[in-house]
């Protein structure tokens, strides 16, 4: 007796990557381009090294500025580069 195919369907998107970043630029419509950082370990040396990844994501209210922290969320191919949506604002940029 196998799964029903509605959860058979559901599994891969479970999987999704999730990341936390932050908006280096808003200038696009409907996009933002994020900056997310994360630590290595150099793979013979053993140095931590940062590691810096901007990745363009989806914003379908236009509600992210930059500066501000972002929960993005791996999605289907929205266009060539853009494969990531904003799930959430973490943290609104500070006024200056």
């Amino acid at each position: 007796m196998g799964l029903p195919e509605s959860h058979a369907e559901q599994a891969p998107r479970d999987r999704r990557r999730e990341m936390v970043g932050e908006v280096v630029s808003d200038k696009m419509a409907k996009t933002v381009v994020v900056v997310v950082k994360r630590l290595t370990r150099h793979a013979k040396y053993g140095k931590v090294i940062r590691r810096v990844t901007r990745l363009k994501a989806h914003d379908e209210k236009n509600e992210c500025h930059v500066g501000d922290r972002v929960r993005l969320r791996e999605t289907r191919p929205l266009s060539k580069d853009k494969h990531f949506r904003v799930v959430q604002v973490l943290e609104k940029a500070k006024a200056l």
